[in-house]
């Protein structure tokens, strides 16, 4: 999906100069989430009462995820690709002034990446079905990661 311009709320300052390319990324999967938009999305996942959301790992990364069962949290990596990219400053709806775009979690970022730390629930050959997500459905998938606070798996 293309980014579209979105009005701008009072206080915000877009970037009007082009990001520099530097990097690729390759999307290694996409996510399933029961939210068809961005307006859908919780504020944060619950990773115990959230529902389940399936993390699809496409060919040939689906053999990475040999052993990711051993791990009760993981950090999920992925692009916030219905994002604009262009606000430095920007108006939260719970603020009163506006605050520069690395002061915030939005999703709304010059590199769009969400990270998300979430629990497994099972893994169901190249799925993972996992609760803690908060982004919309067909959501392009980074990367997946043992939670940095439990390098030790849990068996």
């Amino acid at each position: 999906m293309e980014n579209t311009p979105q009005t701008l709320r009072p206080g915000e300052v877009a970037n009007e100069a082009p990001l520099q390319v530097d990097a690729t990324l390759a999307f290694i999967g996409h996510i399933e989430t029961p939210w068809r938009s961005r307006t859908d999305c919780p504020r944060q996942g619950d990773p115990v009462d959230g529902p389940d959301c399936v993390i699809v790992v496409t060919a040939p990364w689906d053999q990475a995820l040999k052993g990711v069962e051993l791990y009760e949290r993981l950090d999920i990596l992925y692009w916030l690709h219905q994002s604009r990219r262009d606000l430095v400053l920007q108006s939260p709806k719970h603020a009163d002034a506006p605050r520069g775009t690395f002061s915030l979690r939005s999703p709304i970022r010059p590199n769009p990446i969400g990270l998300s730390n979430v629990r497994l629930v099972r893994r169901e050959g190249n799925r993972l079905i996992v609760r803690g997500l908060e982004c919309v459905s067909g959501t392009p998938l980074i990367d997946i990661k043992p939670d940095r606070c439990q390098f030790t798996p849990v068996g």
